[in-house]
């Protein structure tokens, strides 16, 4: 069985003539090119830490099989507005899981996405936790009133945008927790 018990946000950007190869320099920029990535779903484990990344990518090993939740948003459009985030929602009982989200979008400022993205995960933990979700209000609404509910500690995100490549190159923005055993 692997629980992780350490956890690293990232994010990076590639711009290239080749698709794949605009991926690949995101995943550099991000500090996980060597990794084997694989993709899991939502859960932020109990007891996990939020770990500086620097701390994170000493830990990796080239080659290594990697658990991440993972957003990525490319275009070769020139100059579209691209970005890609993780959201990050904590519950006060550190022996209860937390969540993690994706959220991807063209023509929304990194701000608005990363938001999202933290809004997602705040509901999704929301819900599991019978917190009540007023879904008319605003995100600072529903934030506050997670954090009034006092079943929500921490909410929180990492975001990547760009304006992609104005010759029509291939542009990659991406966001990850890297999850660590």
């Amino acid at each position: 069985m692997i629980i992780p018990r350490k956890i690293f946000l990232t994010k990076g950007i590639g711009i290239h003539k080749d698709k794949l190869l605009s991926f690949e320099i995101a995943l550099r920029d991000a500090g996980i090119e060597k990794c084997n990535l694989v993709y899991v779903s939502s859960i932020f484990p109990p007891h996990c830490k939020i770990i500086p990344k620097a701390e994170g990518l000493k830990i990796l090993k080239p080659g290594q099989i990697t658990f991440s939740v993972f957003a990525k948003n490319e275009t070769n459009e020139p100059n579209k507005l691209i970005s890609a985030a993780i959201g990050v929602a904590l519950p006060t009982e550190i022996n209860q899981c937390g969540y993690l989200s994706e959220h991807c979008a063209f023509g929304e400022e990194a701000k608005n996405t990363g938001l999202y993205a933290e809004h997602l995960a705040a509901t999704m933990l929301a819900t599991a936790l019978g917190v009540k979700i007023e879904t008319e209000q605003d995100w600072k609404k529903q934030k506050q009133t997670y954090k009034i509910s006092g079943k929500i500690s921490k909410t929180t995100h990492i975001c990547q945008s760009a304006i992609s490549d104005k010759n029509g190159n291939w542009t990659t923005v991406i966001a990850a927790a890297i999850l660590l055993e």
